[in-house]
């Protein structure tokens, strides 16, 4: 154990018993208490001068605790220096413009060029999400798809985002072009989906009780002849669940290959999505702050040829 990090000491002398791992957790807000687990284990943590490995030992009568944070390790991915759109940014988060084509985590066939490696170029002294120097990814954006993401800075604005999106208080807006007419101004489409058996590189609608649920909210903004604009409020985040409930209304995403039509409508390299709105409340902060994205060219261009 190299000893750099930050030493916190507390003196515990509650009368009711309580686990380690969970006592530590309530002091130290900042630290997951899955990361404060493995502090313990690797043996960062001493009680009375004595190192304890386990998280579940039992805190029964007045002891000194010492733990030792270390700082974030350096991640294995490589900052890369491309320019990012940032919509807003404090100490705990940063609100990105994300454009379409760009992936949000390497993966195999898009090792590079993403935006984590981009937002480690932005700010090389991230603290960090669970000991590693990296921004906390708490919701995605398909590679084609465009337009407002959060991300967290910090461990403590990491769990803090992730409980607003887990108990739904975020409100998402996107913007969607769909080939066709829904069969109501507005609607809301209950339907689960779940990983199709025969691609497994595509979701797919889940029937009874299979698959996750998911809930979508639409409102006419635009008829054209073939076409309309919808404003699609999600109230879950499942992987391409816009695309999937558009499709089930018989009124694919234009130019979505994958859900639609083979051959594009229209002339658009993607889809026609676009995350255009977020209201959160940040960490701390009581009120929800709304953050914005207009239509990118590619999208507006297509709009203003079917006005």
């Amino acid at each position: 154990m190299v000893s750099q990090g930050e030493i916190h000491e507390f003196t515990f002398s509650e009368k009711t018993p309580v686990r380690l791992d969970r006592y530590l957790a309530e002091v130290l807000p900042l630290q997951s208490r899955s990361r404060i687990q493995e502090l313990i284990k690797t043996g960062f943590v001493k009680i009375d001068s004595g190192v304890i490995t386990k998280a579940s030992t039992q805190l029964t009568q007045p002891c000194h605790i010492e733990i030792e944070v270390p700082p974030a390790q350096s991640s294995q991915l490589i900052p890369e220096n491309i320019p990012l759109d940032i919509l807003f940014e404090d100490e705990n988060v940063i609100v990105v413009n994300k454009p379409a084509g760009m992936v949000v985590h390497p993966a195999h066939g898009h090792p590079t060029g993403t935006m984590v490696q981009a937002l480690l170029a932005h700010d090389p002294f991230l603290q960090g999400i669970g000991g590693v120097q990296r921004p906390g990814i708490v919701h995605r954006l398909d590679r084609n798809t465009s337009g407002v993401m959060l991300v967290a800075k910090n461990e403590q604005a990491h769990r803090w985002l992730q409980n607003q999106f887990k108990s739904r208080k975020v409100e998402k807006i996107y913007y969607a072009l769909v080939d066709g007419h829904p069969p109501t101004p507005t609607g809301r489409i209950e339907v689960g989906i779940q990983r199709d058996p025969r691609d497994r590189k595509k979701m797919g609608i889940a029937y009874g009780k299979q698959g996750r649920a998911a809930i979508s909210e639409y409102k006419v903004l635009q008829e054209f002849k073939d076409h309309t604009l919808l404003e699609v409020k999600i109230f879950t985040g499942r992987t391409h669940q816009i695309r999937v409930h558009m499709a089930y209304l018989s009124c694919p995403v234009a130019a979505d290959t994958v859900y639609g039509r083979r051959h594009p409508s229209l002339p658009l390299e993607r889809q026609f999505l676009h995350s255009r709105l977020i209201r959160i409340a940040l960490p701390g902060e009581k009120e929800k702050r709304e953050f914005v994205a207009e239509l990118p060219s590619d999208l507006q261009e297509v709009l203003d040829t079917l006005s």
